[in-house]
């Protein structure tokens, strides 16, 4: 009777700490915000995440949805590049949006700096310092 007491016991405060870990882990979840709908491609569904690491940088995803091709704009593109703007005003590119098929356009990377907005334009070269190609969306914190 006794040992039958102490394993249950056991499973009930290992069900609290199981509980604990996943309450933390949602707690520590990305933050997700919408792009505004483009008027340059309408049909595209654009969604960043943000998090913060150990060392504060932010973890910055973002994920186009039904976004053209950047060689169906007018004028045609040859990609999509991310960008950010620092709360000193500054523009710097992040990275061009990989493609793996046309569903779905991505960019993962990690942003050592403060920043208030993103935004993506359609380019003829990835490894540029300013933005010359037509915006896309934009989004403000």
């Amino acid at each position: 009777m006794k040992n039958s007491l102490e394993m249950n016991n056991l499973i009930k405060n290992l069900k609290t700490g199981i509980c604990l870990v996943i309450i933390l882990a949602l707690s520590s979840c990305a933050n997700v915000s919408k792009f505004p709908v483009s008027s340059v491609s309408p049909a595209a569904n654009i969604e960043m995440r943000t998090q913060q690491d150990n060392n504060g940088n932010t973890k910055l995803t973002i994920t186009a949805k039904n976004l053209a091709a950047a060689e169906r704009l007018t004028p045609p593109k040859k990609m999509y590049v991310a960008w950010i703007i620092l709360e000193s005003n500054k523009v710097r590119n992040i990275g061009q949006l990989n493609s793996d098929n046309a569903k779905k356009a991505e960019i993962k990377t990690l942003v050592p700096f403060k920043f208030t907005e993103v935004f993506i334009t359609a380019e003829d070269r990835a490894d540029i310092s300013y933005p010359k190609g037509v915006e896309i969306s934009r989004i403000k914190f």
